[in-house]
């Protein structure tokens, strides 16, 4: 009978039979008593597992109370870009390290299968956007994505002991391969929640710097990445002493030393991503440690100018404060002005304490995460709080000097590709007279026009030296007379208050001889006063 139906009849009573059911389960949900339909649902779900031989597991992509992307999500969308490629229809796009060839992975609601030792699975990439019941242009909730693994439940042992480790570990793999470094900064806590937000933005990074260019010392750049790679290999050791797989680096010198070029050396040679942290972006403690948990592992904490990010003691804030109240020459309307500006100022300004920041480099919650690098820079080191900067926290103190000789001829290699040169002896000696920063070194090395050979450049950067020697003179001479004027100033003060003291000392002694004077003759009349009452008496 169903032959010499017509295929429009068929789907007819296809479409006419789910019709008539979908009736009978809003019929059996209006009108059968709840007690009933869940004894009816509990069998039901025991029916459905006895005759269903497949299991399922979900990976969601976050996990925990503040959404930290779960590593194993990571690990098996790599795993899977090389089958998405394969099999899968709907594909999504993301270019690779070099920028010229794309990484495929799978999209949203698409499945793709694998085979492991005889056991067929099954990986389908889910997507879940809760209702909103507002009217928005955005979700009220943010999309929640997740993998679901299928597989027949006689491969249990199987695919949840060998299999995922072979997911995880072929993961991995691919990740390393396939990785990017970025860049990231911390974004302002209102902008963390809402449609598809972040804690971070980042950029891909792509600065240059390595440790062959780096203007130092030989041995110095040796000890430094020899202490590096010792941290990279160090997981099990860390574990052992019980400590956080962390270390902590303090970069200190002038500006122009090349602090921020060292930071870049660093991630290039460790492969980690960069977090640029702004502190006074971070309004508490509280939001520091969502940041720090948001962090991932193989990375770089980066806090610039670390004794400008935060006022972390209060200190001068108060100082400044009583100054102006000891002062006491602002009338009452100035001081109701600056009340409620040191009020907003309050409000607005971040709440992070040296304490939060302490336990954010090795409290508690730094060891929410491995392998990381903390790095803080400073131009005054003798500002920064004893207790921020001590070993254990800033594990290795990196003093960022002034170019040296061996610094310059790495610059003169990277610039000009000259190793020697007649004009270098001239400069090793003015070098070591004159203190002079790489970034000034550099610029005077690098070519402004075609027409500038390399000893052109050479000598334009000895002009410069010139120049900055005779600068250092200046201001040490400038210096020199401003400490001698204040020196002269100071003793025409002394002098000024020693002439004071000997007029007050004479003009005193001067009053002591007439109050003695004035009491001698007081006592003479008082004794002719005497003689004379006598004589009158006798």
């Amino acid at each position: 009978m169903l032959m010499s139906m017509s295929l429009g009849d068929f789907f007819l009573q296809i479409s006419s039979a789910v019709g008539g059911l979908a009736m009978v389960i809003v019929l059996f949900g209006d009108h059968v008593p709840r007690p009933l339909r869940d004894l009816f649902q509990n069998y039901y779900g025991k029916l459905a597992r006895l005759v269903y031989p497949y299991v399922q597991i979900t990976f969601p992509e976050y996990t925990g109370d503040w959404r930290k992307k779960s590593d194993l999500y990571s690990h098996i969308q790599s795993y899977l870009s090389g089958k998405a490629t394969a099999n899968a229809k709907k594909l999504k796009a993301d270019s690779l390290r070099d920028a010229k060839s794309l990484l495929l992975t799978m999209d949203d609601n698409e499945e793709v299968t694998d085979e492991f030792q005889g056991a067929k699975i099954w990986w389908s990439s889910k997507m879940n956007v809760p209702r909103n019941t507002s009217l928005s242009l955005y979700p009220a909730s943010e999309e929640r994505r997740f993998y679901r693994l299928t597989f027949h439940k006689r491969h249990r042992d199987l695919i949840t002991g060998a299999y995922i480790q072979h997911v995880m570990d072929v993961g991995k793999a691919t990740a390393v391969s396939n990785r990017r470094r970025k860049l990231y900064t911390n974004n302002l806590s209102q902008d963390w929640h809402g449609y598809k937000s972040t804690k971070w933005s980042h950029v891909i990074f792509e600065h240059p710097a390595t440790f062959d260019t780096l203007a130092m010392e030989p041995e110095k750049k040796q000890e430094i990445t020899s202490d590096l790679k010792k941290f990279a290999q160090g997981k099990e050791y860390y574990a052992k002493i019980g400590k956080a797989w962390k270390r902590g680096y303090l970069l200190h010198g002038p500006p122009g030393t090349g602090k921020s070029t060292m930071i870049a050396a660093i991630a290039n040679l460790m492969n980690y991503d960069v977090y640029d942290l702004e502190l006074t972006t971070v309004k508490d403690n509280s939001e520091l440690r969502k940041l720090l948990i948001d962090t991932s592992s193989k990375s770089i904490i980066v806090i610039e100018d670390i004794d400008c990010s935060l006022d972390l003691t209060g200190q001068r804030k108060e100082a400044k404060k009583k100054k102006k109240d000891d002062d006491g020459d602002e009338n009452e309307s100035d001081l109701v002005k600056r009340a409620k500006k040191e009020e907003e100022d309050k409000k607005e300004s971040s709440k992070v304490t040296l304490s939060g920041l302490l336990n954010f480099i090795d409290g508690i919650w730094s060891a929410c995460g491995q392998e990381r690098i903390i790095i803080f820079t400073t131009n005054f080191l003798d500002k920064l709080d004893p207790a921020l900067i001590r070993r254990g926290r800033m594990d290795k103190h990196i003093e960022m000097s002034y170019c040296s000789f061996q610094a310059f001829k790495v610059l003169a290699k990277n610039y000009l590709e000259l190793e020697s040169h007649h004009l270098f002896d001239e400069i090793e000696v003015m070098l070591k007279e004159t203190n002079i920063t790489p970034a000034d070194v550099a610029e005077n090395l690098m070519p402004k026009s075609s027409k500038e050979t390399p000893e052109t450049c050479l000598r334009s950067l000895i002009k410069a030296i010139k120049e900055a020697k005779e600068e250092a003179e200046k201001k040490k001479k400038a210096e020199e007379e401003e400490e001698e004027s204040k020196k002269k100033k100071a003793k025409e003060e002394e002098e000024e208050r020693a002439k004071k003291k000997a007029g007050e000392e004479e003009e005193k002694t001067k009053d002591t001889a007439k109050s003695i004077t004035k009491d001698v003759v007081k006592e003479n009349g008082k004794m002719e006063e005497a003689v004379e009452a006598n004589g009158v008496t006798s």
